[in-house]
């Protein structure tokens, strides 16, 4: 007589495989949703979150299944192995966040000139949920981003103010900035009409030495008249950018200001959701950076 031997059958392998599945498939509607879709950023958190609370449940029940697997051949191998595979993807972007969190500053707004940063054109204004932010950035985040990325600095360029434009403008569309608003743009259209010589602004051939005019200043701007890092004569360039992958929002200002011979360019990114952007606004800046710095090659300065 033949004895068939019966293998027990592990639940908890089962239903890890369905738990995880269920989170996978819920991160990546999720994830969908809010890159292409209209899910909000605070919503998409909230169901990241949940997910990743899921898949963690599931590599639980999986560890069981294994257990199981080991010490009485239950049914269930397959199923803790598919379990580790669908849940591996929500626990690694919730692992990647954690690690950036924690080992980045908690701030949201990065500006390359941390004494008088870019004032924004039109403040940026967002429905925060949960995710809210702090309503001002205050000198201890600027302290704090200054200690943790001493290398984002401003630019500085041997080029007129309208060839650097021209150059900003080409990087921003090349690195994915939505250009919403600008001020001072016609500060870098050369003025031909001041550059021509009239006649009647000739100097007479018998003009007395007393008749010579007095060259003046330039007009400088009233206290009140603009606001703290900002000059009449900037060029401010106002956009949003989304990350690649998860598709989140940050404002972007980028100030071009003339000086001398030179033109300095500027840059401030800021977080739409939340107070800490994870460091992806100052990567962001130093991509823009140094994009600018390869399309404006040959008139870098310091």
């Amino acid at each position: 007589m033949m004895i068939k031997y019966e293998r027990p059958t592990s639940h908890a392998a089962r239903w890890a495989r369905r738990i995880a599945r269920f989170a996978f498939g819920l991160f990546a509607v999720a994830l969908l949703a809010h890159r292409f879709g209209p899910l909000i950023t605070p919503h998409f958190m909230a169901l990241a979150v949940f997910s990743a609370g899921l898949a963690a449940l599931a590599v639980v029940l999986a560890a069981i299944g294994f257990v199981r697997l080991w010490q009485v051949a239950a049914v269930g191998g397959v199923a803790s192995f598919v379990a580790l595979v669908y849940a591996a993807i929500p626990i690694g972007a919730a692992g990647f966040a954690l690690n950036e969190y924690f080992s980045k500053p908690a701030i949201y707004d990065v500006s390359t000139d941390t004494v008088t940063p870019p004032a924004w054109i039109k403040p940026p204004d967002a429905v925060q949920g949960w995710l809210e932010r702090p309503a001002v950035v205050t000198p201890e985040d600027r302290e704090a981003q200054i200690s943790a990325y001493p290398g984002l600095t401003g630019r500085r360029y041997d080029g007129a103010l309208d060839r650097v434009f021209e150059g900003v403008k080409i990087v921003a569309e090349k690195t994915g900035i939505s250009i919403v608003d600008e001020e001072g743009v016609e500060n870098a259209k050369p003025d031909l009409e001041d550059m021509a010589v009239r006649p009647d602004d000739a100097s007479p051939a018998d003009a007395e030495p007393g008749d010579v005019p007095i060259p003046l200043s330039r007009p400088q701007t009233m206290p009140g008249e603009m606001s703290p890092g900002r000059r009449s004569s900037d060029i401010l360039l106002q956009g949003e950018w989304r990350t690649l992958v998860a598709g989140f929002r940050f404002d972007v200002l980028i100030r071009l200001r003339e000086e001398a011979e030179t033109t300095f360019v500027d840059m401030r990114v800021a977080s739409r959701y939340g107070p800490h952007d994870l460091g992806l606004g100052a990567a962001f800046a130093n991509q823009f950076l140094h994009a600018l710095d390869a399309e404006l090659l040959g008139i870098a300065g310091d």
